[in-house]
């Protein structure tokens, strides 16, 4: 509409949007999206033709057992990538490697001793019984007194690094094909959950031969990035050793919010945060707008430490805050390049930038 014709004049914040499969980038393109910032792998995994697949790979007692599955859900990743790359042609793609902790792929606990409680006393199926078991004891092993923060993002990478192997073979062979098809395929390889420079630095070791190798066998050089999620408190006190490795920010400000108060989202939004806004011990609740004091102070050092050591660091935020108008004001005024939201919040967000801008007296143009 004109009217959004004329925030992009003024505005100097860029909108990006989450996509996690090849119709949420088209959606969000059409919005006026200018990049993809968040792609959640763990989405596709999810689905029906594939979580059989990464289910036997969780199964598996081996590392060669392991990338026997993995080799089966290489072409299916590469064909989700090609669709958004495709769809975002000339735009970047930050696409997240694996963050949720293995347990989330396979039935619960409660759902596992039901099956196996049902199969026990009728008798039938005992083949099924078997197997339930199985998985039941894998499960038990997997289980964590507290998953937000234990085995997932880097950590993952790290105790398993054929899965994000086989993530940056299929993000750079999609990349590669398209480009070889005249197709403008920018890739950025995001890193979730870093708290030190180190994991970052081990998990570059693995993963870069790998994009390296893949633009050698196809004969075809694509640019790419590798950087990470700021989403520990202690990876934006730290940000300029971070920024040795990572050549892009993304804010986790979901997670961020949850480390830096020390809440549960969940938890605090069914329990407390209501009575907290009624008696106005929270001014409002920090998971919908930025809490600008505490979480937006986190990011102000991750700027400012990691522009010190890598002055063209791209910097923006992923997650529901991107869509958020209070959020982007004080994301303009921080300096970050862009904002990521839900496709279909991507016009009001194109708005509230162009605001941020008019009211700071600082524009594109």
């Amino acid at each position: 509409s004109a009217i959004l014709r004329w925030a992009d004049e003024f505005r100097r914040l860029e909108v990006w949007a989450n996509a996690d499969y090849p119709r949420d980038a088209i959606k969000a393109r059409e919005n006026g999206a200018q990049g993809v910032g968040l792609c959640r792998t763990e989405h596709m995994f999810m689905e029906q033709d594939r979580l059989p697949i990464v289910q036997a790979m969780i199964m598996a007692n081996t590392t060669e057992e392991r990338e026997k599955e993995l080799a089966k859900l290489l072409p299916i990743q590469r064909g989700d990538f090609e669709g958004i790359f495709k769809a975002m042609a000339g735009l970047p793609v930050i696409i997240r490697l694996l963050d949720p902790p293995l347990h989330e792929f396979l039935p619960s606990l409660e759902e596992l001793i039901r099956e196996t409680t049902h199969l026990k006393d009728t008798g039938e199926n005992p083949e099924r019984l078997k197997e339930a078991e199985k998985i039941m004891s894998r499960v038990e092993e997997l289980h964590e007194a507290n998953p937000m923060l234990g085995l997932r993002g880097v950590r993952l990478s790290i105790l398993f690094p054929e899965i994000p192997r086989m993530q940056v073979r299929a993000i750079m062979e999609a990349a590669c094909n398209l480009r070889k098809r005249k197709v403008d395929a920018q890739p950025e390889i995001m890193i979730p959950l870093a708290g030190t420079v180190a994991e970052l630095q081990a998990v570059h070791q693995e993963l870069k031969p790998v994009a390296e190798d893949v633009q050698k066998e196809k004969g075809i050089r694509v640019p790419y990035k590798f950087g990470t999620m700021i989403e520990i408190p202690r990876a934006a006190l730290v940000a300029g050793e971070i920024a040795r490795e990572a050549e892009f920010f993304s804010f986790g400000t979901n997670d961020l919010t949850q480390m830096t108060f020390g809440y549960s989202r969940d938890d605090a939004e069914r329990h407390f945060i209501v009575r907290y806004l009624e008696h106005k011990i929270l001014p409002r609740n920090p998971f919908e707008t930025i809490d600008e004091s505490g979480v937006g102070r986190l990011m102000a050092i991750a700027v400012s430490e990691g522009r010190k050591t890598r002055p063209k660091l791209e910097v923006g935020i992923c997650g529901e805050h991107g869509g958020d108008p209070d959020s982007i004001h004080l994301c303009h005024k921080l300096g970050l390049n862009y904002v990521s939201c839900s496709p279909f919040r991507v016009p009001v967000a194109r708005l509230a930038a162009a605001q941020a801008a008019l009211e700071a007296g600082t524009s594109s143009k």
